[in-house]
């Protein structure tokens, strides 16, 4: 029989039939030998062995459209990040070690910033200057409450997609599922569990421990993730020659520096420093990169 794998769990993985039919499967015991490993969102073949239980062995993974490794899973179209305007804080630095990683692997990415309504003075107005130019869509929306706001330009936006979706806990990842599901007709209520901020440390009590791709009705499909707290970005990932790729704001004046192999960290006259100083490029995002360049070992 042919599937997609649902979730995978403690060395299960959960495949799911175009009848709706989710059996749990054990991995074929050659795949560790060929350094295969399924992912959520793989298409397989599996064998039943035992029907009415549901139970089986997946035998072979079809052919992958992508496969990322943070997070690990496959045949995705594009990548939403989510971070909380307020409530927690938003880790800008975290977030742009997540979007370099997407741009490495051409996953197109949206930026969605939730709890807009805690927002104060110009926190909405700094967070698009930062990212209006690092080549993703940004969202705003409240979808805590009982009347989330900003949710139809995102549920556009993840529409006949699948979508992985990550960020650190607390930031509402679960909540802004249940409001795209529109829980009210789900039959148990929720599709994903929500959980409450610790006042101590400033982030959720995590509820995701595993990637699950969701079925969230009216052609909407997205993989819930564990949430992060670190991030890093390596020579595997990167080089310091072409880190800059990941930071498109900075194309427009990467050809005007005087060296054509300028890193843009302390080379003199450098165009893309320039454009710092003078307000073109967020100094957020080009802390960012140094941070990011300081940390890839440089390949002989």
């Amino acid at each position: 029989m042919e599937g997609k794998i649902v979730k995978a769990l403690s060395g299960f993985y959960y495949v799911k039939t175009e009848t709706g039919n989710v059996y749990e499967c054990r991995a074929k015991g050659s795949f560790k030998n060929d350094n295969i490993t399924p992912l959520v969102g793989d298409n397989c073949v599996f064998q039943v062995t035992d029907a009415k239980e549901k139970t089986g062995i997946v035998g072979e993974i079809k052919p992958r459209k992508n496969a990322l490794i943070r997070p690990a899973v496959a045949n995705v179209d594009q990548a939403m990040v989510v971070f909380a305007v307020k409530a927690p804080n938003p880790n800008l630095s975290i977030l742009d070690r997540f979007l370099a990683l997407m741009k490495k692997q051409n996953i197109p990415t949206i930026i969605v910033f939730n709890k807009k309504d805690l927002a104060k003075g110009d926190d909405v107005k700094n967070l698009k200057k930062t990212y209006k130019d690092s080549g993703c869509k940004v969202v705003f929306v409240a979808a805590g409450g009982d009347k989330p706001s900003g949710m139809m330009p995102l549920k556009m936006m993840l529409k006949g997609k699948i979508t992985v979706m990550a960020g650190p806990s607390g930031v509402g990842k679960s909540t802004l599922i249940n409001v795209i599901a529109d829980k009210k007709n789900v039959d148990d209520g929720q599709v994903a569990s929500v959980g409450a901020i610790s006042t101590k440390v400033g982030r959720g009590k995590q509820t995701t421990r595993h990637n699950e791709l969701f079925d969230l009705g009216r052609n909407y499909h997205i993989i819930d993730t564990p949430g992060f707290t670190s991030l890093l970005v390596n020579e595997d990932d990167y080089t310091r020659d072409d880190l800059q790729d990941a930071f498109p704001e900075f194309a427009p004046y990467r050809d005007k520096c005087p060296f054509k192999d300028c890193k843009h960290i302390k080379e003199r006259d450098c165009a893309v420093r320039d454009a710092v100083e003078k307000g073109k490029i967020s100094v957020s995002r080009y802390n960012s990169y140094k941070a990011i360049f300081s940390e890839i070992k440089t390949k002989y």
